[in-house]
């Protein structure tokens, strides 16, 4: 495990960045359905997660601009993915804390 004080000012903040664009339930949900289904286009996420399009699309920027996901272009379509397989990790942290109420 890394010690924060072995960590730069970069990191911490790059960090917190994507804490922060996980912090959506609906972002939660697409970091999920995407750890469990590899990559998928954006009308597969939407129709998965039964939402409009554009709301899917509007977070996948957001996610990919925090670089949380990469999209890969095949055919027509653009497939996203997690940048990082450890994403699920954070997400089953924070599942497992907030299970347990103090």
């Amino acid at each position: 495990m890394v010690k924060i004080n072995e960590l730069k000012v970069e990191q911490l903040e790059d960090a917190a960045n994507m804490l922060k664009a996980m912090a959506h339930p609906m972002r939660i949900a697409i970091i999920s359905l995407l750890e469990a289904n590899g990559r998928l286009t954006v009308t597969q996420i939407h129709e998965k997660l039964q939402i409009e399009q554009s709301t899917a699309s509007h977070h996948l920027g957001i996610l990919k601009d925090k670089g949380l996901l990469a999209c890969k272009r095949e055919g027509k379509n653009n497939l996203y993915f997690l940048r990082n397989e450890n994403l699920g990790k954070i997400l089953d942290c924070v599942g497992s804390c907030t299970s347990t109420r103090f």
